[in-house]
């Protein structure tokens, strides 16, 4: 690199040749080497004088290459040497950019030195929980979110703390009129749940109808009619009248009172929970279930409740049910079925 003027010498330490006092005498000549040497300033000098380091500035100056003490030598004054130190770079102030992290020590930048409000979410890393952005869809089971253990901040998996539902809607059935009877086959009823809910919503049946239900081990091939089916049906009028439904082999379930839907206009709403293994060595298909209703043309309220299992024992898997009125047909209604976790 050119220089104008005198190329500074950074980092050179010069021994300057011997110097003899001369009586009365102050300034002197800096030579290295018998050749002149300007020093970069008066600091940049070790100078020692009958045997006594030298205030720069206020023993001796300097100027070019002469030095000059603060006062004249005498006779018998010794300077014992004269060092030169090597020229201090002055850097000024870095420019904008010119400074890489590379130049950076790890950990040089504390809290201190970051201005209030400098860190945005631009500085942040993708995977940084900042609220920023909004999430469109349920949670994935590996999406990570924050808690509190015990005042320490921790991260778990959604997994972990989601609900599972504990019914799961495997199928609906709107019924539409002149609907004989309403199946459910192998696809919905499978070895996946122990356990199924059947919601009988807002059914009609043509008037005089009971609400009748077999079971099928063949997907519906066949359905078992023979006097294994054992229920009880309780119900209550608000009139105040009981109504009663009992057998214990007949061949197929009644889910409804003798009394119940002599009107089509009047609806019906059931729930039931339907258990299809084997229970013991002589029982399958094991149901419970209650249900609301206007009855008649007087239009009681009826609530009643019923129990039942069926009776033959084979070691099979009832896999198909058919839901039925005991005369003519379904008008309307919804039937849902529900595999219970």
């Amino acid at each position: 690199m050119a220089y104008i003027g005198k190329q500074p010498v950074v980092g050179n330490f010069q021994k300057c040749d011997a110097i003899s006092v001369v009586n009365g005498q102050a300034a002197y000549s800096l030579t290295v080497g018998s050749a002149a040497v300007t020093p970069e300033n008066v600091n940049h000098m070790l100078v020692s004088l009958n045997g006594v380091l030298q205030a720069p500035g206020d023993s001796f100056t300097v100027s070019g290459s002469t030095l000059t003490f603060a006062s004249n030598l005498a006779t018998g004054d010794v300077i014992d040497f004269v060092i030169i130190l090597g020229d201090v770079l002055d850097l000024g102030t870095p420019s904008d950019n010119s400074i890489t992290t590379a130049k950076l020590v790890s950990d040089a930048v504390t809290e201190a030195k970051i201005a209030d409000d400098a860190v945005e979410s631009e500085h942040l890393n993708n995977n940084i929980i900042s609220g920023q952005t909004a999430l469109a869809e349920a949670p994935a089971d590996t999406d990570e979110l924050l808690l509190s253990d015990g005042g320490t901040l921790k991260r778990i998996d959604y997994s972990y703390i989601k609900s599972s539902p504990t019914h799961t809607l495997l199928s609906t059935s709107t019924i539409s009129a002149n609907t004989s009877a309403v199946t459910f086959d192998s696809s919905i009823i499978t070895s996946t749940y122990k356990r199924y809910m059947v919601d009988f919503i807002d059914i009609h049946c043509d008037a005089g109808a009971l609400l009748y239900w077999n079971i099928s081990d063949d997907n519906g091939s066949t359905y078992k009619t023979s006097s294994n089916y054992v229920y009880a049906v309780h119900g209550f009028e608000s009139s105040g009248n009981d109504q009663t439904t009992t057998a214990t082999g007949n061949s197929r379930f009644v889910l409804t009172p003798q009394d119940h839907s002599t009107n089509a206009l009047r609806p019906m709403s059931l729930r039931m929970i339907v258990q299809p293994g084997k229970i013991s060595s002589s029982r399958n298909v094991y149901i419970n279930y209650y249900t609301f209703g206007i009855a008649q043309d007087n239009e009681h309220a009826v609530t009643f409740n019923g129990a039942g299992y069926f009776a033959s024992g084979e070691d099979k898997t009832f896999n198909n049910y058919k839901f039925f009125p005991s005369s003519g047909n379904f008008d309307a209604g919804i039937i849902k079925v529900y595999g219970i976790a």
